[in-house]
């Protein structure tokens, strides 16, 4: 049976006996994980008692990681309190994308170019 919280209930479990954060409407009971956590356990105290949402999407965590938190769910947030969950979009993330693309694309297509060019050059050469 699914266990119901107040976002008032979550926001006083926030300190390193009782550290608690709310992500995408579920509750997590992290006091646990905080030694563990990889990015430190003051990322998780400084949003213990909180909405982590969008800390959480914005670091930008593995799959392994979203199906890690699993085992720290204890409920969720009461319905008349849920927060729209909305996938963020990043315009940075957008750029970085675009830039990781066209590097690669360079990546593929520079050497056989040069090779070409090269060939080219060398046939020519080997003409005239």
């Amino acid at each position: 049976m699914t266990r119901y919280f107040t976002r008032e209930e979550v926001s006083r479990r926030n300190h390193r006996q009782d550290a608690a954060i709310i992500i995408d409407n579920v509750v997590y009971d992290v006091t646990d994980f905080l030694e563990h956590h990889p990015g430190g356990i003051e990322v998780l105290l400084d949003n213990a008692g909180k909405d982590a949402s969008k800390c959480f999407a914005d670091v930008g965590h593995s799959e392994d990681a979203k199906l890690w938190r699993a085992q720290y769910k204890v409920g969720e947030v009461v319905a008349d309190e849920r927060w729209q969950v909305v996938a963020p979009v990043s315009s940075e993330q957008d750029e970085d994308s675009a830039e990781y693309t066209l590097k690669g694309l360079l990546d593929v297509l520079l050497p056989p170019l040069f090779m070409g060019a090269v060939a080219l050059v060398t046939y020519n050469y080997l003409l005239s």
